[in-house]
């Protein structure tokens, strides 16, 4: 009796993960990688929110290739290296086939190691500062020549500013941005002396210095704006000292390449009336298809949750992951790749993203000014920008290119016609 109880309690455990087994399979898994704590979950939270909403509006379709889309969720909790725990983690342990996160470029570079080992995927939803091509990264939000080089124009032809200021948190993206904007205003004939460069940490509160700084600056007369690459609740603080120092947009404007409507949510817009941020998609797009977006987010979300640009992107990068698989016929990430490069799907903003063979997409740039309710009014939209992986403003990389279709590369020297495919390089 004693062996025949344990035959069948061996039985049905047995039983139990072989059924844990099949359900698996029956599955496709997507892993979720965003900050939920720390300094980046501000941007981050509502992120991890666009994915479960647009994979359970996937499986209300009937999912995909013939399964149900599960979300695995983790949280790397604005900690860049545990990051690349997280993403091995989501590789080997839960076996999803495919990665959307990140938000800081640090949190990125941390992670493209494991992905690159594993032959993981990553769809990369945020506007970055370029200089990186990777076959396992789909970069779907913004490249310098669709956001940071267009706001700069705009900043010159449009208002006159003779004098830049560039604030940044102290990583990887401010810097790399601050260096090619810097090369950029150089050849447009602005001095060293009227630039002034500044790096905070994340999580910077005491910004009364360095406004006063950057008042300073135009001493002599000369119109100053400040071009913003401060990242996270560092936002809150800069533009409370903005306020406590009486500085309007008027006096210096400020275009922020980080701050969107979820960041303004949380502060009080009354005076910030005026400054500008530059993303590919404003909640305010008029567009049908985005009224029709934005109704679906508040709908699930709750009415005050607002939208943004790294939402758009995701919900670009998703669906066109989805329709990409669909053409393959396979969740495989070699297969997907290839399904991926053309790839067309309307935007949120009323035109077509295209996936490119450097693995960006063909984007619009928007300026757009805050209003009072936190919302942007669109002052600037161009037609879709190819993203460029490598910048043509700094000598080492403006012989460079990135064609993962045709080439098989990601750093292609066009002088000499050789492909550097060191992983250092990326």
């Amino acid at each position: 009796m004693k062996l025949l109880k344990s035959t069948l309690a061996g039985s049905l455990v047995f039983a139990s993960l072989t059924a844990s087994a099949m359900a698996a399979e029956d599955t496709i898994k997507v892993g979720v990688l965003h900050s939920l704590s720390g300094t980046m979950a501000i941007s981050e939270t509502t992120l991890k929110d666009t994915m479960l909403m647009l994979i359970d509006q996937q499986n209300a379709k009937g999912g995909l290739l013939g399964k149900q889309l599960e979300a695995v969720v983790v949280d790397p909790a604005s900690d860049w290296p545990l990051f690349a725990e997280k993403a091995r983690e989501l590789l080997t342990v839960h076996e999803v086939d495919v990665i959307f996160g990140n938000w800081t470029s640090v949190s990125r570079k941390s992670v493209l190691p494991v992905i690159e080992e594993l032959n993981g995927l990553l769809f990369y939803p945020v506007q970055y500062e370029g200089e990186e091509s990777s076959k396992n990264v789909f970069y779907t939000g913004a490249a310098p020549n669709q956001q940071a080089i267009p706001a700069t124009d705009y900043f010159l032809d449009e208002l006159g500013v003779e004098k830049f200021a560039l604030l940044g948190t102290d990583y990887v993206y401010p810097r790399t941005t601050n260096n090619i904007l810097e090369s950029y205003l150089k050849g447009k004939g602005i001095a060293d002396s009227d630039i002034f460069v500044n790096y905070t940490p994340f999580g910077h509160s005491d910004w009364s210095k360095i406004v006063a700084d950057v008042v300073a600056l135009g001493a002599d007369g000369k119109k100053v704006g400040v071009i913003s690459t401060i990242n996270g609740d560092a936002n809150i603080g800069f533009y409370k000292e903005l306020a406590a120092a009486g500085i309007s947009a008027d006096d210096i404007p400020v275009v922020a390449f980080s701050v969107g409507e979820e960041e303004l949510a949380g502060l009080d817009t009354s005076n910030l009336v005026g400054h500008l941020a530059a993303w590919n998609y404003f909640q305010s797009a008029d567009a049908e298809v985005n009224a029709s977006f934005v109704e679906t987010w508040k709908a699930t979300m709750g009415e005050e949750r607002v939208t943004n640009d790294p939402m758009e992107a995701h919900y670009i990068g998703f669906n066109m992951w989805v329709n990409a698989a669909t053409a393959a016929g396979s969740t495989d990430v070699d297969a997907v790749r290839s399904a991926m490069y053309g790839q067309e799907f309307p935007n949120l903003t009323g035109g077509t993203a295209v996936m490119l063979p450097n693995h960006h997409l063909a984007k619009p740039v928007l300026i757009g000014e805050i209003q009072e309710d936190g919302q942007f009014d669109i002052i600037s939209q161009t037609a879709e920008v190819p993203g460029d992986a490598w910048t043509d403003f700094l000598p080492e990389s403006a012989v460079l290119k990135s064609d993962w279709k045709d080439l098989g590369c990601g750093m292609y020297n066009t002088e000499t016609k050789t492909c550097v495919q060191t992983l250092s390089n990326y």
